[in-house]
């Protein structure tokens, strides 16, 4: 299974295994730790790998299958997590060297927590911008995060080595976080599939400095698998005071739901952002096939005006919060460097002015909703561009976020959002779709993005797989 990406199980897949006694979670986990070993020298995805500690997570998930009493419906299933999570036992450096990493590292978050509880085993964790402060995927401790379907390309952030290591079958499940599209981002340019569920569905601890834009959710490869993942990650903790109330019934369900008569609105463009035309096409393609299933689909834009002014103020605020972690700036990030100065500048009244902006926009949005059931937008108008970069090379580009207009706007707004593969450019690399719904949605969400992925040809499915690292270059 370690050399072979084209028969690289989803989890569904290998629970399936592990229930018929076909295969085993100790030879799941020692085939992930084999790919780890033999892909990830040219990728750059993961920060720290722990064979001794997975296998024998790995042992005793095959003593629950054996007695039949398995943990949860994920149980022994191999999967990776951002370095963002504080992950008991091992250290949680965030792409920084101020994290110092002679602490006790004795917390669990409420991520690793829920992992714990279902049963799954960490492999190890991936990496990160510094304190997950940009869209692209470098940091000065451990380097740069590569694309696997083009080294010489970005991962796309700040979850860059989650999507990495889903995509180049390194563990069919990852968890991340998304402070303005950092699921959905390198979902898109890494083609797999990543949900930022409604804001405190997945709860967090301790909160980050962006606590009124943060979220966390599943990556995989596929709908199913991202919402088997929601599943494991969504028990509420007390430690998060966003934390919203359990979900009635599995969103695994959801995959299960007649999306004829859904309305969705697809807005190709926002009215104000230039798409790449193959993106342009990709997305419009697989819009048109979502109408086969029965969907009902208006051009429609959501009619904002670009919030980015609002969302930079309250991103570069959060991210002062940061000099406390890290104390002094010395050998920061230039770029996060320049963030946090520039959120120390703003007054309370700068931010007090953006959060009305983000209620407002919350707001419409939720009018939006009483119209349309989903909205449906390019994931990132853009491919995914060269590697160590935080703007794409000769763009005029000054700011991460202003190459990704589709993803911020929605958590201002606190929505749920997905992005799915619906193809790739003529240079092979993959192109994501985002499907948005009204906030407690996710069941929707899912339903419509299970349908785009039935509805895709072929050869635009991620079961393609990424070329070899040497190929790619």
């Amino acid at each position: 299974m370690a050399g072979d990406l084209d028969n690289a199980p989803t989890a569904a897949e290998l629970v399936a295994a592990y229930a018929a006694g076909t295969l085993s979670p100790v030879e799941a986990t020692a085939a992930a730790l084999g790919a780890i070993q033999d892909r990830d020298a040219d990728y750059n995805a993961f920060v720290l790998v722990d064979p001794e500690r997975a296998l024998a997570d790995a042992r005793a998930a095959e003593r629950r299958w054996r007695a039949g009493a398995p943990a949860g419906p994920l149980d022994g299933v191999p999967m990776s997590i951002k370095d963002l999570f504080l992950t008991r036992g091992w250290p949680t450096l965030r792409g920084s060297r101020r994290v110092d990493p002679a602490q006790p590292w004795d917390v669990d978050s409420p991520v690793a927590a829920r992992l714990r509880e279902g049963g799954l085993v960490p492999v190890g964790k991936t990496s990160t911008p510094e304190m997950g402060w940009k869209g692209v995927c470098d940091n000065p401790l451990t380097g740069v995060t590569r694309n696997p379907w083009d080294t010489s390309r970005t991962s796309g952030g700040s979850s860059g080595g989650s999507a990495v290591a889903v995509a180049a079958g390194m563990g069919p499940l990852s968890v991340g976080t998304d402070g303005g599209g950092s699921i959905r981002i390198p979902a898109a340019f890494c083609g797999v599939v990543g949900f930022k569920p409604t804001h405190g569905r997945v709860s967090q601890y301790p909160l980050s400095a962006l606590a009124v834009l943060a979220h966390a959710g599943p990556m995989a490869r596929t709908v199913q698998d991202v919402a088997l993942l929601l599943d494991a990650l969504a028990p509420p903790d007390h430690r998060d005071p966003y934390a919203l109330a359990p979900h009635d019934g599995p969103y695994a369900r959801a995959l299960d739901l007649d999306v004829r008569g859904v309305t969705a609105a697809f807005s190709a463009d926002f009215g104000y952002v230039d798409v790449h035309p193959e993106v342009a096409a990709a997305v419009a393609a697989a819009v048109a096939a979502l109408e086969g299933e029965g969907v009902r689909v208006e051009a429609a834009d959501p009619g904002f005006p670009d919030p980015l002014p609002a969302f930079t103020v309250l991103w570069c605020t959060g991210a002062a919060k940061w000099r406390d972690a890290l104390g002094t700036l010395d050998g920061v990030d230039p770029g996060l460097r320049a963030v946090i100065e520039r959120g120390l500048g703003h007054s309370a009244g700068d931010y007090l002015a953006a959060e009305a902006e983000r209620l407002a926009l919350s707001v419409r949005m939720g009018e939006f909703h009483t119209r349309h059931d989903v909205l449906i937008t390019p994931t990132v108008p853009i491919p995914a561009f060269e590697a160590g970069h935080d703007v794409p090379p000769g763009s005029g580009l000054s700011d991460w976020a202003e190459w990704t207009p589709f993803t911020y706007p929605f958590n201002m707004t606190h929505q749920p959002a997905i992005s799915v593969p619906v193809g790739f450019t003529s240079d092979g690399l993959p192109i994501g779709l985002q499907i948005v719904g009204p906030r407690h949605a996710e069941p929707l969400v899912l339903a419509v993005a299970h349908a785009v992925e039935r509805t895709r040809p072929a050869e635009a499915r991620v079961s393609a797989r990424p070329k070899p690292a040497a190929a790619a270059q």
